[in-house]
């Protein structure tokens, strides 16, 4: 049984009444949410571009990686990374390269978050939403972008996972 009690913009929150593995039934409280996509996109220096954002659910700031919402079902990730690296850093990538998915809060949310090592960068304009709050930008060596998560500047999870997956993916930790 599925009882929907809210639908959003960006999610919807439903009840499924489940079987589990181990014939336990439950009620589960779930988010549908249709996905995103986040971008480290490096330069020819090994700099990575960090945003500065304000998120009210974190009641702050934090250094994020370029991200954003799929427009719908049918969009493509890459195509949904390569949208919000330009709208908002003003940037192209020639090259949008895999470097995985994570699932940012498997016990209750479907959100799947499609990460991308973002290479060849040119510039264009920016197209920022009017609730997109970036008070800065920044390039960074990425091995400076380690040391920030080790001392908790950087504490979101996707910018996290991406940030590891591209210094692995550029061949080591720093």
């Amino acid at each position: 049984m599925v009882r929907v009690i809210h639908r959003g913009r960006v999610v919807d929150l439903r009840v499924e009444t489940v079987s589990l593995p181990n014939g336990v039934r439950a009620d589960l409280e779930l988010i549908a949410h249709r996905g995103a996509a986040a971008v480290a996109a490096v330069d020819e220096s090994a700099r990575v571009i960090l945003i500065r954002q304000f998120r009210y659910a974190a009641r702050g700031y934090l250094w994020e990686l370029p991200a954003g919402v799929l427009d719908g079902p049918d969009e493509a990730p890459v195509h949904c990374a390569a949208r919000e690296l330009a709208e908002e850093v003003g940037l192209v990538a020639r090259e949008l390269c895999t470097l995985g998915m994570v699932l940012p809060s498997p016990g209750f949310s479907e959100e799947r978050i499609h990460l991308f090592l973002g290479r060849g960068l040119t510039e264009t304009a920016t197209a920022r939403g009017a609730d997109e709050i970036i008070t800065e930008t920044r390039w960074v060596p990425i091995g400076e972008a380690l040391e920030m998560i080790r001392r908790g500047e950087i504490v979101d999870g996707k910018t996290i996972a991406g940030l590891f997956l591209a210094a692995s993916a550029l061949g080591g930790l720093a």
